[in-house]
């Protein structure tokens, strides 16, 4: 997760977030070398003593700077392209998962099983245990398998909302009447946190998303630790 003074963005926790860092890293180096090109012509002609008067064009330089940028641009949009395809991508994806966002908390809605769904509420500030983060936590986690191609729906009851998690490299609006849907593969367990990234009102700060990635067994016996209680 996220941390003080952090400047770049949080660990991969799936391939298209590791994609999207190294996408970052190109197109952060182009700039640069742009940049830097930019300046050293600025710095040049301001320090210069060196003038011609006779030289009103010239089709080569012309040629140079219309060609150039089209590369640079070029260089930029295909792997830009081949990312937004891989976001779109979802193949056969082995647990789908629907994600309601209320005022102001979501519900978890796990389509393959009958009677498996929970409310997912912050826990407030007084109520943290030593180790837990502020505005962060939630009473129930969405737990997922590791390794799994996740589908999940997302919508929302009132207003509109946004379903994000940044080291799993998802954001997706929640549209009230409108089903939205995204996938992801956590590539490793762990415990990932976001937030609602949509203002959806006075309390749109206290809305957490906890998404906990475990080995298949233990989802296995989570869920079905769930539906008998759900069964009670």
């Amino acid at each position: 997760m996220a941390h003080p003074s952090q400047l770049g963005f949080q660990d991969a926790a799936s391939p298209v977030m590791e994609e999207l860092l190294h996408f970052h890293d190109h197109a952060l180096m182009i700039v640069f070398l742009i940049s830097t090109l930019v300046l050293y012509i600025i710095v040049a002609m301001v320090t210069t003593k060196l003038t011609n008067k006779y030289i009103l064009d010239s089709q080569e330089i012309e040629i140079i700077w219309t060609v150039l940028p089209a590369v640079i641009l070029i260089l930029i949009a295909l792997p830009s392209l081949r990312i937004l395809y891989l976001m779109d991508e979802i193949n056969d994806p082995h647990l789908t998962i629907k994600a309601m966002g209320h005022q102001w908390y979501w519900s978890y809605e796990y389509t393959d099983y009958e009677d498996l769904g929970f409310d997912s509420y912050m826990i407030p500030t007084q109520d943290l245990t030593p180790g837990q983060f502020r505005l962060l936590e939630a009473d129930h986690r969405m737990v997922i398998p590791v390794e799994s191609p996740i589908r999940v729906l997302v919508s929302a009851e009132d207003v509109l909302h946004s379903w994000a998690v940044p080291a799993l490299g998802v954001k997706m609006d929640a549209v009230p009447g409108r089903l939205n849907q995204t996938a992801f593969i956590a590539s490793r367990p762990g415990v990932f946190y976001g937030q609602c990234s949509e203002i959806c009102g006075a309390n749109h700060s206290f809305m957490p998303i906890v998404v906990e990635a475990v080995p298949l067994e233990h989802f296995e016996n989570w869920s079905s630790l769930m539906l008998e209680d759900a069964s009670l």
